[in-house]
């Protein structure tokens, strides 16, 4: 095991599977001469050249597009957008075309492609850089939606949506690119739509994704010491849904508690909440509680962006209710 950020973790990945296989490139911008927006790409330029790591113009349409193209003629490019905020321009290439490509062709044609780049808020970008569309993408058949939350994590399920022949969108954070994790040594690869345990408990689920999870273990770790005991779900992947794992935690602990970074109407949580009340209702002891964002366009100012994002104490508070209900 080694310690490496989680934008080593990502190219490790990209590295070791472009080694094995001359089809798969990257492109995007800035990915090449200048190693990245966020440093994820650095140094891949030298060893795979000019031909395979591509920087593109400000036209994440037109990328998309000559990407989606490239992978139904036998090539597997890795997109990277600089923040999946720009990837509305590029939606239509997306949807109405890689999503529907094996089954408009009568599955004469795939479209191995991943789609890869930050998502959410990472400070003070306000409204049009601060948005989640995990939930848009999630709805659409022919997509597999990725948000992994650690670097060992990272690594492998990057690892599995290279190698998959269907299109897959890969979510990041801007914020933890940064962070530090333990990342197995040799060979590995984490399936897609296998949600994991991160902290096995007894009271209460909470189920969430991506870096939000990090707060649900500062909230876990609060609610211990006041008696609770709080299991945690990391989805991993947000289509499809691991909705076998989460029905049998709430079976176990006749609570559960949806956490995430999106905003409410027709969101990840609804969904969940959907299927629990319908395959597990029996076992719940207490209404489900979800936590999203506000209703509102994300501001620019610190104070308001504290009010609207999900935070350890509305987590923490969320629990409680479910736990003390009669």
């Amino acid at each position: 095991m080694r310690e490496i950020q989680f934008r080593e973790a990502l190219r490790e990945a990209m590295n070791e599977e472009m080694r094995k296989d001359e089809s798969i490139f990257l492109m995007g911008e800035e990915v090449a001469e200048y190693n990245g927006a966020y440093k994820v790409s650095q140094g891949m330029l030298d060893e795979f050249g000019a031909k395979r790591v591509i920087d593109t113009p400000i036209a994440e349409l037109g990328f998309a597009g000559i990407a989606i193209g490239a992978s139904m003629n036998g090539l597997r490019p890795i997109v990277e957008f600089m923040t999946f905020n720009f990837s509305l321009v590029a939606i239509d290439q997306i949807i109405n075309g890689a999503a529907k490509m094996m089954s408009m062709s009568g599955g004469q044609y795939s479209c191995p492609i991943v789609f890869r780049g930050p998502t959410g808020n990472a400070g003070q970008l306000s409204s049009q850089h601060s948005q989640n569309f995990e939930n848009w993408y999630a709805n659409c058949p022919g997509l597999k939606v990725v948000i992994p939350s650690n670097p060992a994590d990272a690594k492998g399920l990057l690892k599995a949506a290279i190698r998959d022949n269907d299109p897959v969108i890969f979510m990041e954070s801007e914020n933890m690119y940064g962070d530090k994790g333990q990342v197995p040594d040799g060979e590995y690869i984490i399936p897609l739509g296998v949600a994991d345990i991160k902290r096995p408990g007894t009271d209460v689920t909470i189920v969430s994704f991506g870096k939000i999870i990090k707060l649900a273990y500062e909230a876990a770790d609060l609610l211990a010491k006041e008696g609770i005991n709080v299991e945690i779900i990391d989805l991993r992947t947000v289509r499809p849904i691991d909705f076998a794992c989460i029905i049998e935690s709430v079976k176990k602990t006749n609570r559960l508690v949806i956490v995430e970074e999106a905003w409410p109407l027709a969101s990840i949580s609804s969904e969940i909440a959907y299927h629990v009340q319908r395959y597990a209702f029996d076992h719940l002891d207490a209404p489900i509680e979800r936590i999203t964002n506000r209703d509102l366009p994300l501001p620019y100012a610190p104070t308001l962006i504290a009010e609207i994002l999900p935070n350890v104490k509305r987590i923490v508070d969320a629990v409680k209710s479910v736990s003390y209900a009669k």
